[in-house]
């Protein structure tokens, strides 16, 4: 376990000297990795670019699966709650992770406390303001043309 971990937190170390966060992670099966990933929003500006949704799409890409219970999560710090969600979505059985959440904070990164704290909120009392609206008439419902599919 421990060399997943040391992998993971090398990555982090050299995504920040290459000028990105310090967020490295590997996905691990059977005692060996099958995906890696650092923070790329530096690179690509795309908030989704975090490194454990990084190595999870690019195992599932692999694999060419959306199942990924077994696997194994190394993070150098704690998941955030979009990338804790995937891994839920994705049945990622277990989590390894060095630095917590309030440690990314203290640095000056992240708004994860805020997010999971959001999260425990009643839809209408959160900051992002969410309206849910009808289907347009005479449009098909989505839902229920894929209840007929499955």
């Amino acid at each position: 376990m421990d060399q997943f971990m040391k992998k993971a937190v090398e990555l982090a170390l050299n995504n920040v000297n290459e000028g990105g966060q310090p967020f490295g992670a590997v996905l691990v099966k059977d005692n060996e990795i099958v995906s890696e990933g650092v923070n790329e929003l530096h690179k690509k500006h795309d908030v989704s670019g975090h490194a454990e949704l990084l190595a999870i799409r690019r195992a599932q890409e692999k694999f060419q699966t959306n199942e990924l219970s077994g696997y194994t999560m190394y993070a150098s710090g704690e998941p955030c709650s979009m990338c804790l969600t995937a891994m839920y979505f994705a049945g990622i059985e277990k989590v390894y992770y060095c630095q917590s959440v309030e440690d990314a904070v203290a640095a000056g990164l992240g708004k994860s406390t805020f997010i999971y704290d959001e999260l425990k909120k009643k839809r209408e009392d959160r900051t992002l303001e969410m309206t849910q609206m009808k289907l347009v008439d005479g449009q098909e419902d989505p839902m229920a043309l894929w209840k007929q599919k499955i």
